[in-house]
């Protein structure tokens, strides 16, 4: 069954896990939108669904995995950002990092198909909601000190297809198939209303070489059809129009 709607009880606090509902439909076709959706946000101030089963017992999550744990190469963290309305809570709009929730940190396969199992797909979740999951110690904020010189790649998704997607970048950070070293920071997927936009961080926009490199391994992962268009923006530039997905850079595959 579907959460139950936040926005109008802005006491509650969002819950992002619940058990499973049933599995997204593998068979669907990945398209793209090309609407600019408005865009409010202010992010300022190799696995695979086999490699490992979630078990039935507790996994103690972020802390050192045992050695019959598959451990990642790197440690991530899930974080979520749910924007609360104005005109519901009769206040003033809070900061982005006012509304930034961390979740869990996890270092093995093991622990991630442990939170996974629970997560609220982002198909299910209400809009204006974000997922986002960094690599530990870097803070999904423009200014960090791991983002502040790079910048994102973007990809506005027609909605229904937002858990899909979702998935198959996880699979593709967590395995380390992108290849570029400490390049990569993090992948958010944002919840919106009339699409669904997932972006990819990076580290340096100036590296042109790499940069490219994973917009190819992103177009490969997700199998985007041909004419797609997919968005660049430096932090640099969200920093001045306090934009994540306005006034990008445009390339068609």
């Amino acid at each position: 069954s579907a959460p139950k709607k936040m926005q109008h009880q802005p006491a509650q606090p969002f819950n992002p896990f619940k058990l499973l509902a049933d599995e997204d439909n593998p068979e669907a076709e990945v398209d793209v939108t090309s609407d600019d959706e408005d865009d409010e946000d202010e992010q300022s101030g190799s696995a695979s669904a086999s490699a490992v089963e979630p078990r039935g017992e507790s996994q103690h999550i972020g802390s050192e995995p045992s050695s019959s744990e598959h451990r990642l190469q790197y440690a991530y963290t899930l974080w979520y950002n749910r924007k609360c309305s104005t005109v519901a809570t009769g206040s003033q709009k809070p900061s982005y990092d006012e509304t930034l929730c961390q979740v869990a940190t996890f270092r093995s396969l093991e622990q991630f198909w442990h939170l996974y199992a629970y997560l609220v797909r982002p198909s299910d979740i209400d809009t204006q909601t974000d997922y986002l999951i960094f690599k530990e110690g870097v803070r999904p904020m423009w200014e960090d000190a791991h983002n502040k010189d790079g910048g994102k790649w973007i990809i506005r998704l027609k909605k229904g297809l937002a858990s899909r997607c979702f998935e198959a970048m996880l699979f593709a950070l967590l395995g380390e198939q992108f290849d570029v070293g400490d390049e990569i920071c993090g992948t958010v997927m944002s919840i919106r209303f009339k699409e669904d936009i997932l972006s990819v961080w990076n580290r340096t926009a100036t590296d042109d070489v790499t940069t490219k490199q994973i917009r190819d391994i992103i177009k490969r992962t997700l199998n985007l059809p041909a004419n797609t268009i997919i968005e660049y923006k430096r932090h640099t530039d969200s920093l001045k129009d306090r934009s994540s997905y306005r006034n990008t850079d445009v390339y068609v595959r």
